[in-house]
């Protein structure tokens, strides 16, 4: 069994659990390596097809470096993969229900499974936390810089959890990531009013991943007593007996619990690589991935249709600026202090709008935007949406509308978010690879601290079943309203909750080094990713980048 940093006298004796070092059959390795190499052999393919299908011609410097970034981006989701994952498998690794290979190759197919019918909503999420300015000009040095800076302090602090076994947030870590690149951002830039962390989507982010781990407690131990009162089957809450697989149906029970629980983690998690690939596309390639070519011609006249009524409601309550540039920089002010409610953005939004409808008609399509249009259009359709978005939203300028105008500017923000926010299915692919074969790597040192090291007693069958059919039902719903959320930090919790529930006490030592790794993860991801943008950033300038 893996060592790890949490030993003491409070853990169980390693005799107790079951054998986590079985041989994997050697046609196991060469498969895996020959599905690891065939995704990323599949994502250089693609990107060549895309590119070549827009007649966009990448230099090979920039396809190099666009390669290093997407295998860093991927690498993310990889360790996501063994680091999230180990806690979906450890209750039916712990109540013998699958052997220890089985479950990590059964969970894998499900995160597989998940990515594969996210919604995306969460990865949109992620991205509306970086500084509007840099997604903006998301090709620039300063632009690279940041996705390598926090893509790279992600992987570090969750490669140093893992290594001492504790069941660390890889969400928790990514989001602390951006909010130190923000941070750095403004602090570097601040005499130029740029933009830094996007606080209100912060907040939104940041309560959700609080307020996790305390609904996953409760839910988990409110869970098992209910099963408790109506399950009365003492063999549900006894420890189940050495290397004997558990009742048939308490076996299937589990063998769901686990199933979706990796299902809800590949569509929640897998979101969050997948934004930030977005992003390296748009800015390595904005002629095939800033705009959404595959929308069809015959939905033009709809945009346009639409456009035009926004531009009306824009202007019913606008004044008209000098130009479209002074119009461009309005909205832009707008967007990064949050005060959208005046006139000169009402009047901002019109113009950019009534541009934005008059050129994607003349053009027919977004599929025939010229590649020297395609990023400026693109920064105009995002500025327009995200600034209609905080509109809708706010109080002074919601009084403002009239209902009609309201429903006119929801349906511009459906269409121009259509134009926008599109994730390829090749990005899903890969990305389902990566975090599919990371759950078959390096597993046993989270499964170890979650099976043996966070209640005194050994995990039984009602335990693990509470705790996990809690945390899928928690991420599948935080996934429908776009809301990144902590599969580890859901699931610990509820193995505490059901813990407490049945009786036994917590290890104090565990509990103590989950909930400093908790505290620890957001300053230390941004200090980590506010050094590296700061460090990277001060190498591309000094090049002359």
């Amino acid at each position: 069994m893996a060592s790890t940093a949490l030993t003491g006298s409070e853990s169980l004796s390693p005799a107790r659990g079951p054998r986590l070092d079985g041989a994997v059959h050697p046609a196991g390795r060469w498969a895996f390596l020959a599905l690891m190499i065939g995704g990323l052999g599949y994502a250089g393919i693609s990107i060549a097809s895309d590119t070549a299908m827009v007649g966009e011609q990448m230099a090979t410097g920039v396809f190099l470096f666009l390669g290093l970034a997407l295998v860093i981006a991927l690498g993310f989701e990889f360790v996501n993969g063994f680091h999230d994952t180990a806690n979906a498998v450890a209750t039916v690794i712990y109540t013998n229900s699958m052997s220890p290979v089985v479950a990590v190759v059964w969970s894998g197919v499900w995160n597989f499974a998940g990515v594969m019918f996210s919604s995306g909503a969460v990865a949109y999420s992620i991205i509306t936390l970086l500084p509007v300015d840099l997604i903006l000009h998301i090709g620039s040095a300063a632009g690279f810089a940041m996705i390598f800076a926090l893509l790279i302090a992600a992987v570090l602090w969750n490669l140093a959890t893992w290594y001492v076994g504790i069941p660390n947030s890889s969400s928790h870590a990514l989001i602390g990531s951006i909010l130190g690149v923000g941070l750095a951002n403004q602090l570097i830039n601040g005499a130029s009013g740029t933009a830094g962390v996007e606080w209100g989507q912060a907040e939104k982010v940041l309560s959700g991943l609080l307020m996790a781990p305390v609904l996953g407690f409760i839910g988990a131990l409110l869970l098992l007593y209910t099963m408790k009162k109506l399950i009365r089957d003492p063999k549900l809450y006894r420890e189940p007996a050495t290397d004997a697989p558990p009742p048939k149906g308490i076996r299937a029970l589990l063998i769901f619990t686990c199933t979706a629980v990796s299902f809800a983690h590949g569509g929640n998690d897998g979101q969050k690589g997948m934004g930030l690939i977005m992003l390296i596309l748009i800015g390595c390639a904005p002629t095939a991935y800033a705009l959404n070519r595959t929308v069809p011609d015959s939905a033009t006249p709809a945009f346009v249709q639409t456009a035009n009524a926004a531009v009306s409601a824009f202007a019913a309550h606008g004044t008209a600026p000098a130009n479209l540039a002074a119009a461009r920089t309005t909205v832009t002010r707008a967007l990064q202090t949050k005060r959208v409610a005046t006139p000169a953005v009402f009047g901002g939004l019109a113009a950019i709008s009534n541009d934005l409808g008059q050129r994607i008609g003349g053009y027919g399509a977004l599929s025939k935007v010229p590649a020297a249009a395609t990023p400026n259009l693109r920064n105009d359709m995002y500025l327009v949406l995200d600034t209609t978005k905080l509109m809708l939203a706010n109080d002074t300028a919601k009084a403002t509308l009239t209902a009609p105008e309201t429903a006119a500017l929801k349906a511009y923000s459906g269409q121009l978010q259509q134009g926008t926010r599109f994730i390829p299915l090749w990005v899903k692919i890969t990305v389902a690879l990566a975090m599919g074969l990371g759950t078959m790597v390096g597993w046993k040192r989270i499964v170890v601290t979650v099976g043996e090291r966070i209640g005194k007693t050994h995990l039984t069958y009602g335990m693990g079943a509470s705790a996990e059919l809690t945390a899928a039902a928690m991420i599948l719903i935080a996934e429908r309203l776009g809301l990144p959320v902590s599969t580890t930090q859901i699931l610990t919790s509820g193995v505490a909750g059901a813990a407490v529930a049945n009786g036994a006490g917590l290890q104090r030592r565990t509990m103590f080094h989950m909930a400093l790794a908790w505290l620890l993860t957001l300053p230390a991801a941004m200090l980590l990713s506010g050094g590296l943008y700061w460090v990277l950033l001060a190498v591309v300038r000094a090049a002359g980048i």
